[in-house]
């Protein structure tokens, strides 16, 4: 999928976001180790804490669908600052992602800055540090 084709469906699904509380909409596309593209956009509720993010939402459809790996996500808000996953997104993607992994921050107008979930999350806990031996 060409980047340019990806903007377009983070735009798509920052609009289908249901954010009546915040006005701020996000939408997130993920790629997966398959190759295949996931999408997701925030929900909001009346009682706060329990929104949903738009990368949860895209993780969950990714999993849903029988992938478990994240090789890119994009994610894109509005406004000047760069609209990076929250903690919590950022501790969902580290579980299926390698340190390798690239999140793409963008803005209606395109790409702003790529990270690796290392870069984000260093030093992170995750299904590694559950195995036995």
């Amino acid at each position: 999928m060409e980047q340019s084709e990806i903007i377009s469906l983070l735009q798509e699904n920052m609009s289908k976001a249901y954010a009546p509380y915040s006005q701020f909409h996000v939408g997130s596309v993920i790629i997966s180790t398959e190759g295949e593209t996931y999408s997701g956009c925030n929900v909001e509720n009346a009682a706060y804490p329990l929104g949903v993010c738009a990368e949860a939402g895209a993780i969950s459809s990714m999993v849903q669908n029988g992938s478990k790996g994240i090789a890119e996500i994009y994610v894109m808000g509005s406004g000047e600052a760069l609209v990076t996953p929250c903690g919590g997104c950022r501790q969902k993607i580290r579980e299926f992602s390698t340190p390798e992994t690239k999140i793409h921050v963008c803005g209606p107008e395109g790409l702003r800055q790529s990270f690796t979930i290392e870069d984000l999350l260093p030093f992170s806990f995750g299904p590694n540090n559950l195995k036995h031996d």
